[in-house]
């Protein structure tokens, strides 16, 4: 069984910044790729990074320079460095996880068998 946590949600101002923590509980199973996803109200789930677990990281384009994975396996945590922060990225935020190795990374919800619970982001103007 894989159980995912997220915390470090918050309300910001614009320009500001956040880390999301992800916590990873996954008694003997391997996982190979972890993502975090946001959704917005009134829109479909999307893709913010990812990363596996040959430190390939993969970015959606309206985060890149602005947001960081990564990862600290002697914690079993995954993190999101959020900086630069706008009204835009307002949603609620996801963790995920999957046993397969995307080598290229993905970004693609379907590809994720593991989801946690949420953490929200409010960013005001």
């Amino acid at each position: 069984q894989v159980q995912l946590v997220e915390s470090g949600g918050d309300s910001v101002q614009a320009g500001g910044s956040l880390r999301l923590s992800c916590a990873v509980s996954k008694s003997t199973y391997v996982i190979n790729t972890m993502a975090w996803f946001r959704q917005a109200p009134g829109k479909e789930r999307e893709g913010v990074a990812c990363i596996n677990a040959a430190g390939r990281t993969l970015y959606a384009e309206s985060v890149k320079g602005r947001f960081t994975i990564s990862e600290d396996n002697t914690k079993n945590t995954l993190y999101l460095q959020m900086n630069s922060l706008e009204p835009e990225d307002t949603a609620m935020y996801y963790c995920a996880a999957d046993r397969r190795l995307w080598a290229g990374g993905t970004l693609r919800q379907v590809n994720y068998d593991y989801w946690g619970q949420g953490t929200q982001v409010t960013i005001s103007s």
